[in-house]
C-alpha cells in the first residue's frame, strides 16, 4: 500500500473553478455518479449526461451549467432510472480544486454539424 504525500499532486492536471452563490452568478458544477444495473438503461443515461457536460470516468460526468439546465438535470434523472439503480448528484458551489491521478480521460469535444 502507497501512502499519499501533498509532494505527489499532480500540477498539471488539477484544475480551479471559481462559482459564487450570489444572485450574479448563474453557473453551478454538477458532478453526477450513477450505478444503473440495466446495460441499455445505463446507455441510454449517459447519453442524457453527455448533452449536459463531459464524462470523467465510466460512470462520472462533470459539469457547469446554468441553474435552470441543472433544474432540468434534476427533474430528467427520475425518467431514466428504477428503484434498483443509484444516481447522485453533486451541486458544489464557491471555490473548488479538483486533482486527478492517472489517466484523466479528457476527451475532446465531438464536432456536431448540423444540417
Amino acid at each position: 500500500m502507497s501512502r499519499f504525500r501533498l509532494d505527489d499532486l499532480p500540477e498539471e492536471d488539477d484544475y480551479y473553478f471559481q462559482l459564487s452563490e450570489d444572485s450574479g452568478s448563474d453557473r453551478v458544477f454538477v458532478l453526477v455518479i450513477y450505478d444503473i444495473i440495466d446495460n441499455k438503461r445505463r446507455v441510454k443515461f449517459a447519453k442524457l449526461l453527455q448533452g449536459y457536460g463531459m464524462r470523467v470516468q465510466k460512470s462520472a460526468f462533470e459539469a457547469i451549467i446554468p441553474k435552470r439546465k441543472y433544474e432540468k438535470l434534476l427533474k430528467e434523472i427520475p425518467e431514466h432510472i428504477t428503484e434498483e439503480d443509484n444516481v447522485r448528484v453533486y451541486k458544489i458551489i464557491g471555490n473548488g480544486q479538483v486533482v486527478t491521478w492517472g489517466n484523466t480521460g479528457h476527451e475532446e469535444p465531438e464536432d456536431i454539424i448540423l444540417i
